[in-house]
């Protein structure tokens, strides 16, 4: 068994590593906190831990899944403030909910950056708080008050509550996994 020496640029790599997914994580948890106008912060942020998982250099495989996933979540931010900037959906606006797909990608970007491989515990455990927060986010938009015509639809008290219970359950799988001693790759079984 041989020991690698670190070098000076390999320790400055690994730092930076550190600190740009440490600043791209509270972004992400930061940003859900109002996720419209939080996209400006979470787009960043989710590029951010994407460029860290590149400097860390765990491999292809990890930093491929960063990348894919920022890609959903700029394509989601793009639908998002694109349709906000055409008077939005539903409503008087004349657009149909239906549109409101097209915002999907940055909800399931936004998840599986939280939960998705290579997460840091803290971030793991900081997504759970933030599913949590989207479940209590639904609860009080059952018990506000009714608007007329029903403007309020069931539509996005399903997407945010579903976001949440995807983001808790996501999290709370790779913190199982973890405590498991199930690192990245790991089977929970031998092969034969």
């Amino acid at each position: 068994m041989t020991l690698m020496k670190t070098t000076p640029r390999l320790h400055t790599r690994a730092t930076w590593s550190s600190v740009l997914i440490v600043i791209g994580g509270i972004a992400l948890v930061l940003g859900a906190v109002d996720p419209l106008e939080g996209s400006l912060i979470i787009l960043p942020g989710s590029g951010l831990v994407a460029l860290g998982t590149f400097l860390k250099q765990n491999g292809r495989g990890q930093f491929a899944f960063r990348v894919s996933v920022f890609a959903l979540v700029a394509v989601g931010v793009g639908a998002l403030w694109g349709l906000s900037m055409a008077g939005g959906i539903g409503g008087k606006s004349g657009h149909s909910l239906w549109w409101a797909l097209l915002i999907l990608p940055y909800l399931v970007g936004w998840s599986l950056s939280i939960w998705g491989p290579g997460s840091p515990r803290w971030l793991l455990m900081l997504g759970v708080m933030v599913g949590l927060w989207y479940l209590v986010i639904v609860a009080m938009m059952l018990k506000g008050p009714s608007r007329p015509h029903g403007d309020r639809g069931f539509a996005p008290m399903i997407a945010i509550g579903s976001l949440g219970i995807v983001t808790i359950g996501g999290c709370l799988g790779q913190l199982t996994r973890r405590s498991h001693g199930l690192g990245e790759g790991d089977r929970p079984y031998p092969s034969q």
